[in-house]
């Protein structure tokens, strides 16, 4: 089992942390998206998890060199250290002593039975089920110790848990609905920074948790801004008005004035996400692969890139990032032909109407795209797009919305046509997608997860099954790769590029790390400092 975590080197607990300096001074992190969901277990998404990393801890993190880091756990179980049985199946979990809420009650292994319960209850809206659904026989042996045994090796649980947030029983135990939580108004964590005042449409405030078990916290208070529009962001880095910029960060249009603002840091960084159109395959017209791959040959991907991205992203073929080990880079690869886009309209039975928009069986090739409101570059790419499809004989209209409104059950329930977005498809440093791509990942109709496309594909799910079954890290990845191989030819989206973010922070800020491995580069704001 020990090669079932291999993709990550196991950083070990260290010889304790040294006592923390007094808390000085304020962070103003801009963010293009509002948080909205501060219940850590419940669907989310990447903005979010930008605020539950300073509110919450894990069992065990993943830093940006791939390396799982223990939070509250006392060491990375392995085989080695007597956490992880050698065949897989038993875990004994050790966790950290002295660990307290923010409300002063100690942390101790029956929140952690509490949390992997709560993921495991089907009333429960929760992230993800994918790997907890196997865990049986959860066993609080002391404060500081629990055990339980998997019902059969599930490989990327690991990195699955470094995305897991621990929530506290004593609160969340009260509550009557285990849904309409009053605890996401107020949430209470183990983090570096409790909660402050949420101000909705403006910002969040966290002030420093000087009982923090770890490294930090070296600021005083952190106020996650948020701004949708993206020009009115960069001008507020540009005045000062805010310090650290990400989540869509400095649109590349501003890429060179940027890079020479004075006192201020500004670099392209590597990006999990993947900019793509996603497609509800719920909708009867894109239930025809005809039309997605029609789509697709329309697209001017590189007119998209180099004209509206100034040529920094990656174009793609794949869900997973260069930089992913099981990333495949023999991929077909996207040939922008509106005419055997045409082609393969014609052959599918598409035939156009009196105003050139095709139709097939009562149903027209008409649709709407939709993302976030404010965002002028994704605006500027529907625009093109648009225009392509438009000469293929494809209407489509388009309507964004508030960011709340576009991710909220607009995105988690599939009730949009298409959706221009980025996804981080990742678990960590492991590709599993049982979360995006898996039939029992649908919102829509009763599932847990984020397959918002509606994807279903009885040998992906299959191929899934075996990669969490196979501990050898290597064989697991011919297993993904094969996965996209699948997915590239079903086309549930329509890869796009891979981001390289343009973040910048001002300098005299210390300690920011961009981390592939996680979905903001806000994971790490305890180690944040000023100089």
């Amino acid at each position: 089992m020990s090669a079932a975590i291999s993709a990550a080197t196991l950083i070990g607990p260290g010889q304790g942390h040294a006592a923390n300096a007094a808390p000085k001074g304020q962070v103003i992190i801009g963010f293009s998206q509002e948080p909205t969901n501060f219940h850590p277990l419940m669907l989310a998404i990447e903005v979010d998890q930008g605020v539950h990393w300073n509110l919450f801890s894990p069992l065990w993190g993943v830093d940006d060199k791939g390396n799982f880091t223990p939070q509250l756990a006392a060491e990375i179980p392995t085989v080695e250290n007597g956490g992880i049985s050698a065949d897989g199946l038993n875990w004994k979990i050790k966790l950290r002593d002295g660990v307290k809420w923010h409300d002063g009650q100690p942390f101790t292994a029956d929140d952690v039975k509490f949390s992997l319960d709560l993921l495991n209850n089907k009333d429960f809206k929760a992230n993800r089920r994918a790997g907890h659904e196997l865990v049986r026989d959860l066993t609080v042996v002391s404060p500081t110790e629990i055990t339980w045994r998997m019902e059969k090796v599930y490989a990327p649980y690991v990195s699955i848990l470094a995305w897991t947030f621990i929530v506290p029983k004593h609160i969340l135990e009260k509550e009557t609905d285990v849904n309409a939580s009053n605890f996401a108004a107020n949430p209470i964590g183990t983090g570096a920074f409790k909660w402050s005042e949420r101000v909705p449409g403006d910002h969040i405030m966290l002030k420093a948790n000087p009982d923090f078990f770890g490294d930090g916290p070296n600021v005083e208070t952190i106020v996650f801004k948020y701004i949708p529009d993206l020009t009115v962001l960069y001008t507020q880095f540009q005045t000062g008005d805010i310090d650290y910029i990400g989540l869509q960060g400095i649109t590349p249009d501003h890429f060179e004035e940027a890079k020479k603002l004075p006192d201020r840091n500004v670099m392209a960084v590597p990006q999990p996400f993947i900019e793509n159109i996603a497609f509800n395959l719920g909708k009867p017209v894109f239930q025809d692969k005809a039309v997605r791959e029609a789509l697709y040959y329309a697209m001017d991907k590189k007119a998209i890139i180099d004209a509206i991205y100034y040529g920094l992203p990656r174009p793609t073929e794949s869900y997973l990032p260069d930089e992913a080990a099981a990333h495949n880079p023999d991929l077909p690869k996207h040939e922008h032909d509106p005419d055997k886009a045409r082609k393969i309209l014609d052959d599918a039975g598409w035939v156009a109407g009196s105003d050139g928009i095709r139709e097939k069986g009562g149903v027209r090739l008409a649709f709407m795209n939709s993302t976030t409101a404010g965002n002028h570059v994704r605006e500027q790419a529907q625009q093109l797009l648009q225009q392509s499809w438009k000469e293929i004989g494809a209407e489509m209209t388009i309507q964004n919305f508030p960011p709340a409104v576009m991710w909220g059950d607009n995105w988690m329930q599939s009730k949009f046509d298409t959706a221009m977005v980025g996804i981080g498809f990742m678990i960590g440093p492991d590709a599993d997608t049982t979360d995006y791509f898996h039939s029992r990942s649908i919102n829509a109709k009763g599932g847990s997860g984020q397959n918002t496309t509606q994807y279903v594909n009885p040998e992906v799910d299959k191929l899934l099954g075996e990669a969490a079954d196979t501990v050898d890290q290597a064989k697991r990845n011919e297993i993904y790769k094969k996965q996209q191989e699948i997915v590239r030819a079903d086309l549930p989206y329509l890869p796009i590029f891979q981001y390289a973010m343009v973040e910048g922070t001002k300098k005299g800020l210390e300690g920011y790390k961009p981390n592939v491995n996680t979905q903001t580069n806000t994971w790490n704001v305890n180690e944040w400092k000023w100089m």
